[in-house]
Parts: structure tokens; sequence; C-alpha cells
């Protein structure tokens, strides 16, 4: 009895978001039909809003349990790839369901490069200096970060624009496949670097790694959040349990989305904000608490290697959906984006290439995400 309460109190995003997947897919006809402006279409926005956000929640939670288990760098990468899984899900429901809106996995990725690498980079900064005046971070794994960030980002988010294939900014179906194969290997390259040839770059300086062995050692009987750790192969299971609400309802999300950006005139970058929202406020959170504990290595690893895994997961999966389903996808930003994006990179190399950061950098890029979210309403 003890346990199935217990296992109530933990996993209530899990079993909640399951509720809430059933009953919407049940009666969709009565719920979802006829989408107006009206308190109704509200409501239920917000009641699939706030689940798919909680069992964001819950996928980060046992992400982190992971981490504690198995040492970094690997908890973090567990945790970036459960969230960006979570954006791919969303941005694929939305182009195999929805109506054709071909900027919206370019807007999505963008936001996400935008709130990750400017607001929650910046208000990370901002905070962990006020508390620790400078913190420090290995500057060796920024740089690989960086890298490889440049690199993906400018090949696939501004290149598009300047190619002269096709009119539009988009890459021709040869383009697709080379552009989406060389940024999955390029990622799966870092990866290897990460996890196995240079782990050591990741982890903050003067920490040991430890082996998933030892982590579990070290961890056994531990509590996290108040909540007792189990083990890897539990909390493996109910990452993937509670990250499916958030996968099936995202099919769901996309009705709204469409009807938003259709329906009520909403800016298209819009629905690309929402997504980056929903997808990053967990991951924020966490990155939050690393700062103020003064592990900024731990913040560094989610925020870049969530802006990385954004494009070398999603841009891949895109195109390949793009080419099978036959709808083309506009990958090129425009004049005003671009101009932000490569700002935002510059600001980002400066930041990181000095091994230690104060409130100074943290309001630099807080600065540069204000101007992004005012120029989505007044372009």
């Amino acid at each position: 009895m003890k346990y199935a309460k217990d296992f109530f109190l933990q996993e209530s995003a899990f079993l909640f978001g399951t509720f809430t997947t059933v009953l919407f897919y049940l009666f969709s006809d009565v719920l979802l039909a006829g989408l107006a402006p009206d308190l109704k279409t509200v409501a239920l926005f917000l009641w699939i809003f706030a689940t798919m956000l909680w069992c964001s929640f819950g996928v980060v939670r046992h992400a982190d349990f992971l981490a504690e288990q198995l040492g970094e760098p690997y908890g973090t990468l567990i945790l970036t790839l459960s969230v960006i899984s979570i954006e791919v899900s969303l941005i694929a429901s939305i182009m195999l369901s929805g109506a054709n809106e071909p900027t919206l996995a370019r807007d999505t990725m963008f936001a996400v490069l935008m709130i990750v690498l400017n607001g929650m980079v910046g208000i990370t900064l901002l905070i962990g200096g006020l508390k620790h005046r400078e913190q420090h971070y290995n500057l060796q794994g920024a740089k690989a970060f960086l890298a490889v960030l440049v690199t993906l980002s400018v090949l696939t988010l501004v290149l598009p624009k300047v190619t002269v294939s096709t009119p539009l900014p988009t890459f021709t179906p040869y383009q697709e496949v080379f552009f989406a194969t060389i940024t999955i290997l390029l990622y799966g390259v870092f990866l290897g670097i990460q996890t196995v040839r240079h782990k050591g770059l990741f982890l903050q300086p003067g920490e040991r790694a430890q082996t998933p062995h030892r982590a579990a050692e070290s961890e056994a009987g531990k509590r996290v959040d108040h909540l007792e750790v189990r083990s890897v192969l539990y909390h493996a299971v109910l990452l993937l349990l509670t990250m499916l609400p958030v996968v099936l309802l995202s099919k769901k999300l996309a009705l709204f989305v469409d009807f938003g950006i259709e329906g009520m005139g909403a800016p298209v970058a819009l629905g690309g904000l929402i997504i980056a929202i929903l997808v990053l406020t967990p991951e924020g959170i966490g990155a939050l608490h690393a700062a103020r504990a003064n592990q900024l290595q731990r913040s560094v690893n989610i925020l870049l290697g969530s802006a990385l895994a954004t494009i070398g997961l999603t841009v891949p999966a895109v195109l390949t959906i793009s080419l099978v389903i036959d709808r083309y996808v506009e990958l090129g930003l425009n004049d005003v984006e671009t101009l932000l994006l490569l700002l935002t990179l510059a600001v980002s190399a400066l930041t990181f290439t000095g091994g230690r950061t104060n409130i100074l950098q943290g309001a630099l890029h807080l600065v540069l995400f204000f101007a992004y979210v005012f120029l989505i309403f007044n372009p």
C-alpha cells in the first residue's frame, strides 16, 4: 500500500498525462470539434499545454535521477536528448497532421536558439553572478560546443537563404539529403568526443570523471528533491513512459497551433515560440539550479548541449520528413533573424571563451533575448 501511494505521488505527472491522453483520443471529436476564439478553446489549449509541461518536468526529473546515478557527462546528455526528442515529436506531429506551415520547423529551431543562448544563458549567468560574483567552467568543453554549433547553425539556417538552386530559402532534395547526412554525422562525432574520447572536457574544472558503476554506488540510498532514487532501469522506463503522453498529445496541440496561426492571424513565429517554451522550461530551471549551486559547467552542458542538439537532431528529422511526405520546408532565416543569430553566436563566443563569467555577460544575452521577443510582434 505504501509503495502504491509513493508511486502515485511521485509519478502523478505520468498518471495525469496518461489520463489526459486517453481522454483526448477517445473523445477527440467532441472536445476538439469546431475550434473558435472562445473560452472553451482557451481552456482546452491550457489543459493540453499544462499537461505536456507537467510531463516534461517529470521527464527531466527522471533524467536528473539518471544523471545522479550515471555521472557526468552522461546524465546531462540524457536530459538533453530527452528534451529535444519532445521538440522533434512536436514539430513532426504538426508537419504530418497540421496545415502546411513551411517555416514552423525553422521558427521553432530559431526560437530554441534565442531562448537558450540568450534568455536562459542570460538569466543563468545573471543569477549565478549575483550570488557568486564570478563562476568558472571548462573552457575547452564550451569551445567544442560552440565550434559545432556555429558550423551547423550557419549551414542549416543561413545558407538556404543564399543558395540559388531554388527561388525560396529552401534546399533541393539532393541538398536536403546531403545536409541532413552531414549534420547527423557531425553531431555523432561530437557525442563521441563528449562521452568517450574527451569527456573530461565537459566536467567542472577540478572534478574527476566517475564511471557509471562508481556514480551509482556513491548515490545509493540518497534522495533527490526529497524523492527516493531507484534503480537505473526504473528511471529509464519511467522517463520513456512519461515522455509518451507528451509525444501523443503533440498531435492535439498541433490543432491549436494551426488554429492560432491561421484562424486568429497570430504571427507564424509565435507557434515556434510556444513549442520552444514548452520544451525548454524544465531544462532551463535545471540549468538555473545548477548555476545557483555554483556548478556552472552543468549549466553550460545543459544549455549549449540543448542548442546543439536542436540543430543536430531536428534538422535531419525535419528534412527526412520533408522528403518522405513531399512537403517543402523553409530553413533559411530572413534578414532580421539572420542578423540576430549571427550576433548571438558572436556574443556567445565572447562569453564562453574566457573560462569565467559574471553578470555583464548575463545582461548582454538578456538584451538580445528581449530584442528577439519584441521583433516577433513588431518586425
